[in-house]
């Protein structure tokens, strides 16, 4: 019961202190002049991704790597399928952004270089600062469409905004803003951890099959929070702009800091996972790309696929 209290409390803390953390970096990013195209593509994008990086990098140093690399795939495949998901059922989701038909094929091709380089069951310092040198490339390839490209730039620029909100920026409360978000993501993270770890025993489940369900979706709550208020009011581009991006920092930049921690073998249940992971972000990317929309039976889909894969692990 204590292991159970802490994954809830922890899950709730997370979720709650990655949105101020996001918030509080967007606006002190501001305030110092940042250039909107960089905040959009590199500060929001570390932000949302802040749970998944924290949690992964947590559970490597404290040598559970089946969460580690259970939460990064499970992220990647519940921001495909709940996430969505549930918007393109709310809302069906309109991609009116060349930048985000631009993204999806680097997501795919993130999301294959970390399932390539963990297929073989075991995860390696190696493999961790090859996802990295992708990270480089993949967020430089962000940046420079964002300041090459009209259209890119004011889709950033738009998310920025929306992040903002109303208030000026200023850096006093913005920087406390942001340390106050970083803490409780980082304490939330620790919680969720330990009884993550903890419920895993107590229910003879391995850690992996925890790492991909229970972990993956506390990880995601931020990206699937953002995403139903997004969808509610309309802003399609917002919530498919941070499923892509999400996905690509799950993949390069989690992975890639994660994975550099480690040096262990994990669970045979990561290659069926893995499998499971990459067919979603085909099938994700060709509802994005055909017609140019998720339409609601689209969303549907996804979200019975959600179903299955769970049940599936179980």
């Amino acid at each position: 019961m204590i292991d159970l209290l802490l994954l809830v409390v922890g899950l709730v803390l997370l979720t709650y202190a990655a949105d101020r953390f996001v918030l509080g970096a967007a606006r002190l990013a501001s305030a110092l002049r940042v250039a909107p195209v960089l905040i959009g593509a590199v500060v929001i994008g570390f932000g949302t991704s802040s749970p998944e990086l924290l949690v992964s990098s947590l559970a490597s140093l404290q040598d559970s790597p089946d969460i580690a690399l259970g939460n990064i795939v499970g992220s990647n495949t519940v921001n495909i399928l709940l996430v969505l998901g549930s918007a393109a059922v709310l809302r069906p989701m309109s991609v009116q952004s060349s930048t985000i038909r631009r993204e999806v094929p680097l997501m795919l091709a993130t999301s294959g270089l970390l399932a390539l380089l963990t297929f073989d069951l075991s995860v390696r310092p190696f493999d961790g600062i090859a996802l990295l040198l992708a990270a480089v490339l993949s967020i430089g390839a962000i940046i420079r469409m964002g300041l090459r490209d009209r259209e890119a730039a004011a889709a950033l620029e738009a998310e920025v905004a929306e992040f903002e909100g109303d208030a000026p920026p200023a850096v006093g409360p913005a920087t406390l803003l942001t340390v106050l978000g970083l803490a409780g993501t980082l304490l939330g993270a620790q919680l969720l951890l330990r009884g993550a770890t903890g419920v895993a025993r107590a229910l003879g489940v391995s850690e992996a099959v925890i790492g991909l369900t229970v972990v993956a979706v506390g990880t995601s709550l931020p990206e699937l929070v953002t995403a139903i208020a997004a969808a509610r009011r309309d802003e399609p581009d917002l919530v498919i702009g941070n499923v892509v991006g999400s996905n690509i920092f799950n993949a390069v930049v989690v992975g890639g800091v994660s994975l550099s921690l480690a040096s262990a073998e994990v669970d045979p249940t990561f290659r069926m996972s893995l499998v499971v992971m990459l067919v979603t972000s085909v099938v994700g990317a060709v509802f994005l790309r055909s017609g140019h929309r998720v339409a609601r039976w689209e969303g549907a889909v996804l979200l019975a696929g959600f179903v299955v894969s769970t049940a599936l692990l179980f």
